[in-house]
């Protein structure tokens, strides 16, 4: 006999219900995989204590790294570098209407400041404003979830 599949949805799409284990099970992925892309920088999973917790957001976001990296043959060091650049978005190609009503969508991307070649006096004023830029989007903290 077949299970019917549950109607019911999480309060919030970004609150992490989902530990390890069952978000492997939803994406049909070995939760090694999952330790993996956390390692590599591409997922940031919440903790509660040293469990992984993942929400629906992080599941669609996961699904869609997985159609990158299989579908696309995109690595993942490319996909690292590719999400520093521009949006994941324009990464996967997905169109505006899709992208604009998308919870899990990742931008990480850091415009770098622009400087004619061959000036280095430019050149270290850019590299000085870029790391501040940095700073100020870097203080944000890991979310850790009591209990």
């Amino acid at each position: 006999m077949a299970r019917k599949k549950s109607d019911i949805q999480p309060l919030r799409p970004d609150l992490p219900i989902y530990p390890i284990g069952v978000a492997a099970k939803l994406l049909n992925v070995h939760p090694r995989t999952l330790r993996i892309y956390e390692a590599e920088g591409l997922i940031k999973p919440a903790h509660r204590g040293s469990r992984r917790m993942f929400s629906p957001n992080d599941i669609r976001w996961i699904d869609c790294l997985r159609k990158m990296i299989h579908e696309q043959g995109i690595s993942i060091p490319g996909l690292k570098k590719l999400l520093k650049l521009i949006p994941c978005w324009e990464v996967a190609g997905c169109p505006a209407d899709i992208h604009e009503g998308c919870l899990a969508r990742v931008d990480w991307s850091c415009p770098r400041t622009l400087y004619e070649v061959g000036d280095k006096v430019a050149e270290r004023q850019a590299k000085l404003a870029d790391q501040e830029k940095k700073k100020k989007t870097t203080g944000k903290k890991k979310q850790v979830l009591p209990g």
